[in-house]
């Protein structure tokens, strides 16, 4: 059931009508159908481009959409029509190992190609007289991306495993680049810089991702302000050995991070998992920014409107007792957990309870996800919980029964979307018993267990009749075995906090202005789950539609995956390659879809016409195949290759079909069901 205003916003009849009559309509009409649900569904294999001998590794779509580049582990790159599916130009690039980028330079006419390969070396090429005309071999290690901006024409950017970041100016007549990024200066030798993208509306802004859970966000016009100003000021001031000249001025860099993960790094390095971002990209208004996280999941970042972590990302001893009430730390910074100035105490306040009834078709979606949570389908559950949210954002008691299905599901990160879900629903109603306890629950879960204990305690005082309750009393005795055993632990913990941000490597030192921009990092807006990115470190994720409608995302399982971006729901997945699915590149106008993955083609999507009724790359147990995916980024190194060489493994170590973490079953009185 569908309300009247929403009707009226999808009216095509009118549009139609508008777009005859008035042809400025033309491509407002062309952007607002670019991509909608019944193409979504409908969306089918339409052709295979055949001509490269090796893995597929990059794709890249021309300004006017009319031509797609690919570069492959055979060192060529090739120039298709891919409506006639046909190949127009192929060039070897001169490389001598896997080509990992490809781009067209803007303003070029279509006739300048950069590529950056395995060779650490950096190729521009004329593909209309197919010549390579310049060669940059500046960086050490493999060149992972490559970027450019339509403000800067003659201008490109590299990301290479080296950790820096190289600027390229095809004006200057030598064969040189410039650093303009060296991430070692931050993060130690160890670092490697694994994408970057420029921000299409202000090319001023540019995202790096490297290794490590942390997305950078750089102003590129600061930075090289600031290098002018120094060095003009260089000749004309005295200065000590002791002067240190700062790489990035102060403001030029933001960081971004999904606000659980820094404090659950030490565990995925005991178990040999790595983090490292393996594609970051811009929304189409240059608002958001979307990460694939290799090892974890595909994270959505607001740049407008920018939120802490939720979680206590400083140790106690950089907090005064004012300071910690006023939930800010010394340097100004908050300490993440938002919450009213009583410290942990959620106090009734005069905010709106958020807990009204529920328009009737949002009661029954409500309903039907209380059902799912009975028959223990939590997933769905949760799905059916996230559409009510996307049209009831005010109501408290959906935020709660979600973060009770999140508890339930137990996949990477559920813990503390749960968390954040508990805090917004307390946000909404104070007086909201069950996620007060859930909090508490949460916290616990994801090793605040001083606050944790904290929290439960405020709990039994405020709802004194649930103080003995067997959830109640089952959780004290959790936290309290976990508080003695941290006490016997904690001469270890001091010389390493464990709660502060610190280095991947211990013998790696980070100066302490990386230590502060860690601390001042932003969390992200929404999480999209299912896929598995554990094998291959250029795995992409992008927006899929004009406004960024849907998430689109490669996978270790040889699909790709397409959710919706505001409910973060799954919608669709498509078998894509025999085995990973690497890139997926939107058309920039059509509802168009290239992919490519470890097998030797591009492959192209589009919808289906509505009569053709089979469609065999449609993978139907969508729950099913995610779940198996959250078993796959848990097992260990071996089992993964095993899996990826065709192999079937059952009972992956210490995971069932619901994650990686740990949680008490028994709920008592407080948490048997959902509200």
């Amino acid at each position: 059931m569908i309300c009247g205003e929403a009707m009226s916003a999808v009216n095509i009849t009118r549009d139609i009508l508008h777009r005859q009559i008035r042809d400025k309509r033309a491509l407002g009409f062309q952007r607002f159908h670019h991509v909608t649900d019944p193409f979504i569904k409908r969306l089918g294999l339409e052709a295979e481009l055949q001509g490269h001998t090796g893995c597929v590794n990059c794709l890249e779509w021309n300004e006017g959409g009319d031509l797609l580049a690919s570069g492959s582990d055979d060192q060529h790159a090739i120039i298709w029509d891919p409506f006639k599916h046909k190949k127009l130009t192929t060039m070897h690039t001169g490389h001598a190992a896997n080509i990992f980028s490809v781009k067209f330079l803007p303003h070029s006419g279509d006739r300048i190609l950069v590529t950056g390969a395995a060779d650490t070396k950096v190729h521009v090429h004329d593909v209309t007289v197919k010549e390579t005309i310049h060669m940059f071999s500046g960086h050490t290690n493999r060149v992972k991306r490559i970027a450019t901006a339509p403000m800067w024409p003659n201008t490109f950017w590299s990301a290479a495993e080296d950790g820096t970041i190289r600027q390229y100016d095809l004006r200057e007549s030598s064969k040189c680049s410039d650093v303009l990024i060296d991430l070692t200066e931050f993060c130690g030798q160890l670092v490697e810089a694994k994408c970057l993208a420029v921000n299409p509306r202000d090319n001023n802004y540019m995202a790096v991702g490297a290794n490590g859970p942390f997305v950078r966000l750089y102003d590129i016009r600061m930075i090289h302000n600031y290098r002018k100003s120094a060095s003009q000021s260089t000749s004309a001031a005295v200065h000590t050995f002791c002067d240190r000249q700062k790489p990035i001025p102060d403001g030029a860099g933001q960081y971004y991070v999904a606000g659980h993960l820094p404090v659950k790094l030490p565990d995925y390095n005991n178990r040999l998992r790595v983090l490292v971002a393996t594609y970051v990209t811009f929304s189409p208004d240059g608002t958001e920014l979307l990460v694939n996280m290799g090892g974890e999941q595909v994270y959505l970042f607001d740049l407008t409107f920018k939120q802490r972590p939720y979680t206590f990302l400083l140790p106690k001893k950089c907090q005064s007792s004012t300071d910690v009430q006023n939930g800010k730390t010394t340097n100004g910074v908050s300490n993440g957990m938002h919450l009213p100035t009583s410290h942990l105490r959620l106090a009734e306040s005069k905010i709106c309870p958020g807990s009204g009834e529920l328009p009737p078709h949002l009661e029954r979606i409500k309903q039907h996800a209380n059902d799912a949570f009975a028959r223990q389908q939590w997933t769905q559950a949760i799905q059916l919980y996230s559409l009510g949210i996307h049209q009831a954002s005010h109501n408290a008691m959906l935020y709660g029964n979600r973060a009770a299905a999140y508890m339930k599901r137990k996949w990477d990160g559920d813990h503390y979307d749960a968390l954040r879900d508990c805090l917004k629903a307390l946000t909404l109603n104070p007086a909201h018993l069950k996620a007060h306890f859930r909090l508490a629950r949460c916290l616990f879960e994801l090793k605040y267990v001083a606050e944790a204990l904290e929290c439960l305690d405020d709990f039994k005082g405020k709802f004194p009749e649930q103080a003995h309750s067997s959830a109640c009393d089952a959780l004290d005795k959790d936290i309290k075995a976990a508080l003695f055993s941290k006490t016997e632990i904690a001469e270890d913990l001091k010389a390493n906090s464990s709660i502060r941000f610190h280095s991947f490597n211990r013998k790696e030192s980070i100066p302490e202005d990386e230590i502060v921009l860690r601390e001042r990092s932003f969390d992200y807006k929404h999480r999209y789950c299912g896929h598995c990115n554990t094998t291959t470190d250029i795995k992409e994720a992008n927006f899929f539609g004009s406004k960024g409608q849907y998430i689109v995302s490669g996978s270790d399982d040889g699909s790709f995956f397409i959710w919706e971006k505001e409910t973060t729901n799954l919608v669709r997945i498509l078998q894509g390659d025999e085995s990973i699915v690497n890139c997926l590149q939107p058309h920039p106008s059509y509802c168009f879809l290239a992919t490519s993955g470890i097998d030797p083609v591009v492959r192209l999507w589009n919808p289906r016409p509505e009569t053709e009724t089979e469609n065999g790359r449609v993978v139907e147990d969508m729950e099913g195949a995610a779940q198996a995916n959250q078993r796959r980024m848990n097992a260990d190194p071996l089992e993964v290759m095993l899996l990826n060489m065709g192999y079937r493994i059952t009972g992956l170590r210490g995971v069932g079909p619901e994650g990686s973490d740990d949680e008490d079953s028994s709920e008592g009185q407080v948490q048997c069901r959902p509200s």
